[in-house]
């Protein structure tokens, strides 16, 4: 990590699952409309992205991080007693992109929320081993196994804090949010009849992020919800070239007002 300083413009990026590709159409526009965030924080899939960034990635970059076949891989069925999916291949393939295992050696500063197991708590992660902090941050209960840090056991980030914004307040003077999981209220009908327990569990998730996040987009200065990102399901890998597009479509029509800010 870099040493600490107050940067224009910090940029906080939620989990999301698949929807995360929208994070990149965001810093696509930002960069073009020359609004750089200079300091990131990141949840669950804004961990990856938020890493990407601050490694000094491009966008195109990023998006071939994400649509890589090789990335199939990082989420193949891997049955234990503790999950369903396991990460190992996701340390690989950041190293592909990242040289260096290091929050210190990233161009820009980055937080990483996870969440302990033991504690109960939102951990902000800002140094040492980068790879562990966006597996741990990136590991949804159930779904993937936890990541063992020091002697701890953490899962994803979003669980507890799924968009670690305040954790950039004090650091910057403009602050974005980019909130990939909106309030949405389904129709009665949609729990008629048999449900999968997935499905219940995906919008029980849902619900529970919303809550947390309430206090994070209090204290931005911008929130950027991509238009229609509810539309898309997490886990809906097959939309990717759609969800960078409405992300950059969305931020591009907030220029004006995002322009306004004090830079």
């Amino acid at each position: 990590m870099k040493d600490q300083f107050t940067a224009k413009i910090g940029i906080a990026l939620s989990g999301g699952g698949a929807r995360g590709m929208a994070h990149i159409g965001v810093l696509r526009a930002l960069l073009e409309l020359g609004m750089e965030p200079e300091i990131v924080s990141g949840a669950s899939a804004g961990s990856i992205v938020g890493a990407l960034y601050a490694a000094g990635l491009p966008p195109s970059r990023m998006r071939e991080f994400v649509e890589s076949a090789s990335l199939l891989r990082a989420i193949k069925p891997g049955m234990s007693t503790k999950g369903l999916i396991s990460l190992s291949y996701l340390r690989q393939h950041l190293a592909e992109y990242i040289s260096e295992d290091s929050f210190e050696a990233l161009r820009l500063p980055l937080s990483i929320a996870v969440c302990n197991l033991h504690s109960g708590k939102t951990e902000i992660v800002e140094s040492g081993k980068l790879f562990e902090a966006v597996m741990a941050s990136s590991a949804i209960p159930l779904v993937f196994n936890p990541v063992e840090m020091n002697g701890q056991m953490y899962v994803d980030g979003g669980l507890l804090t799924n968009l670690p914004a305040r954790a950039l307040r004090p650091r910057c003077q403009v602050l974005i949010g980019v909130n990939l999981m909106p309030e949405v209220e389904l129709p009665p009908g949609k729990f008629k009849g048999m449900m999968s327990w997935a499905a219940i569990a995906t919008r029980c998730f849902q619900l529970s992020v919303v809550q947390n996040s309430r206090a994070d987009l209090e204290v931005c200065d911008h929130v950027i919800e991509p238009e229609g990102i509810d539309r898309y399901h997490v886990f809906q890998f097959g939309k990717l070239d759609e969800l960078e597009e409405i992300g950059y479509r969305t931020t591009m029509a907030m220029a004006s007002q995002l322009s306004g800010s004090s830079f």
